[in-house]
């Protein structure tokens, strides 16, 4: 099975004082699932690495990235039209970009599963491939 990353699952496995972080950690080592990184996460955790830890723990980041099996998965025109649908539909949940466009690379690629800390968006937007976005770690 294939699995997206988002932006909260990436910090708290990197920050070790992150109160989620034995947490996300002990899902990122029994996990077996193929990853996906949405091209728009890269930018938003590379920030925040850089901001609240420091430039050391965002190139190591980026390092291990480079060397990983992890697909970084571009956005198209259909992704960007149907994050303005989600925006749109969505508007008075304000759900931010990267959220969106996660899910829209979660609909074109059929993926069911999302690594994240993010109950609040993701439980919110219905899908429209599935009824939800199985969200790791469980609540």
């Amino acid at each position: 099975m294939n699995a997206l990353l988002d932006t909260s699952f990436l910090f708290a496995l990197a920050d070790t004082s992150d109160r989620n972080h034995a947490r996300v950690l002990e899902v990122a080592r029994n996990l077996t699932d193929s990853l996906i990184l949405p091209l728009p996460v890269l930018p938003e955790i590379c920030y925040l690495l850089a901001s609240r830890l420091g430039h050391v723990a965002m190139r190591c980041f980026l390092d291990e990235l480079a060397s990983s099996d992890t697909a970084i998965e571009s956005i198209d025109k259909a992704d960007l039209q149907r994050v303005v649908e989600i925006l749109d539909r969505y508007s008075d949940s304000k759900i931010d970009f990267v959220d969106a466009t996660t899910i829209a690379v979660s609909e074109r690629r059929n993926v069911t599963r999302i690594l994240t800390l993010d109950r609040r968006d993701f439980s919110i937007v219905r899908p429209r491939h599935c009824d939800y976005l199985q969200k790791f770690p469980d609540s």
